[in-house]
């Protein structure tokens, strides 16, 4: 649900907005060109999270591209409506450089390079050359390239692409995400040097009135 197209003044939309500016802030010394969004486990809103934040983005006139390399369950095809015969796995298996099969959305400024057809091994295809030489095309291709991968804990993708970008978003859900397991992504992603910059907590109760 693209809560920032449907509702944009709610207070959730508002809650991206400044996710949006805190990322902004948070990379003042390290600019952020490419951002790395996971889970602890599935289910836990890190596509919506990824969609919702890049529609703020882009809303405040940055060249956004969005990259599903969740290579499992991809969903970015279906949030935003577009086809998915070819996309990111289209990329990495061309022997040319031609353009990317990067789509645009009914948001102005927001591009979105689906999964195309799945692989079988996706965390070799992700660890690849032919995947770092495409993060660096992609990175000319917009102002902000966010990244959507598989849960962290659950197979080993995010992990593997980690590295390769500048920051990671990792996503929680309040009252589903296990502290062990909370713990054990950061684990990971520290175990391979990435640059966590943040926590999102989806699911959160209101109390006393107050939006956030």
């Amino acid at each position: 649900m693209l809560i920032t197209l449907r509702d944009p003044g709610s207070p959730a939309a508002e809650a991206f907005r400044t996710l949006r500016t805190n990322l902004l802030f948070s990379s003042l010394d390290r600019p952020l060109h490419t951002l790395l969004v996971t889970s602890v486990a599935p289910d836990e809103g890190k596509s919506t999270t990824l969609a919702n934040l890049a529609v703020t983005m882009a809303q405040a006139e940055q060249r956004v591209l969005m990259v599903d390399c969740d290579l499992r369950r991809p969903s970015l095809h279906t949030l935003f409506g577009v086809p998915n015969e070819r996309g990111l796995t289209s990329a990495v298996l061309a022997q040319d450089d031609g353009p990317l099969p990067i789509q645009p959305t009914s948001v102005p400024g927001l591009h979105v390079l689906t999964s195309g057809p799945l692989p079988p091994r996706p965390a070799d295809l992700l660890g690849s050359r032919r995947m770092g030489a495409l993060i660096e095309r992609m990175r000319s291709e917009a102002e902000i390239v966010l990244f959507d991968t598989p849960p962290v804990v659950v197979v080993t993708d995010a992990a593997t692409l980690a590295p390769r970008v500048d920051g990671v978003l990792l996503v929680l859900h309040a009252g589903q995400t296990r502290r062990d397991r909370a713990r054990e992504a950061r684990r990971l992603l520290e175990q391979v040097k990435a640059n966590i910059v943040g926590v999102v907590l989806n699911g959160a109760k209101v109390e006393r009135g107050y939006a956030y």
